[in-house]
């Protein structure tokens, strides 16, 4: 959709040097507040299945993923203290706008997952899912902003994902998918920021 495209780049654009002088703030308290790299970078499978690096600012201490699950379970002690205040307001997700210009993500799309949890979609579900770039927000993360929270009210987190909290993003997705449009898609942006604020 030639349309979302030019969308997606001109406003990635336009957020990435309105938000330039907070990215270099983040990275400064980032690389000084612990050890470790200013990005995340992270395999995720994109549209049609091809795997990409997706970028985020750094939550965690170094190594993170080999110290726990590949998922963010309430008060995490991997996540650092300038990474708690980045999450609340969704601010490590704000490199994504790199992956946007890039084509390998949009601003707004079904939330692209692991490849350990992709494999676990039905194929109906994925062949749908996986028909669109993944975005850096959809209905999913508005509606379950506090995910990690749900998470850590369960005796096992990684199951209650799998089997509870990601049938319904899987849900919202192919939703977005089957109704997707710039309507939409600005609705959500603006949904996100109104949820982000008013958090």
């Amino acid at each position: 959709m030639l349309v979302k495209r030019i969308f997606d780049i001109v406003f990635s654009m336009l957020g990435l040097m309105l938000l330039s002088p907070f990215f270099i703030i983040i990275a400064i308290l980032i690389k000084f507040g612990s050890r470790g790299k200013i990005f995340f970078r992270q395999t995720r499978v994109g549209r049609y299945g091809k795997h990409f690096r997706i970028h985020k600012f750094r939550t965690m201490v170094a190594n993170a993923e080999s110290l726990g699950l590949k998922i963010t379970v309430g008060e995490d002690v991997r996540v650092t203290s300038i990474g708690k205040f980045l999450r609340k307001y969704k601010l490590d997700e704000l490199p994504q706008l790199l992956d946007v210009i890039s084509g390998k993500m949009s601003l707004v799309g079904p939330r692209p997952e692991v490849p350990e949890y992709v494999k676990l979609y039905p194929e109906d579900v994925k062949k749908i899912v996986l028909s669109v770039c993944p975005g850096i927000t959809d209905w999913s993360s508005i509606i379950m902003i506090n995910e990690s929270l749900l998470l850590s009210k369960t005796i096992d987190p990684k199951t209650s994902y799998i089997n509870d909290i990601m049938p319904k993003k899987l849900a919202y997705a192919v939703k977005y998918v089957k109704t997707r449009s710039l309507l939409q898609d600005t609705i959500i942006i603006l949904a996100t920021i109104k949820k982000i604020i008013i958090k």
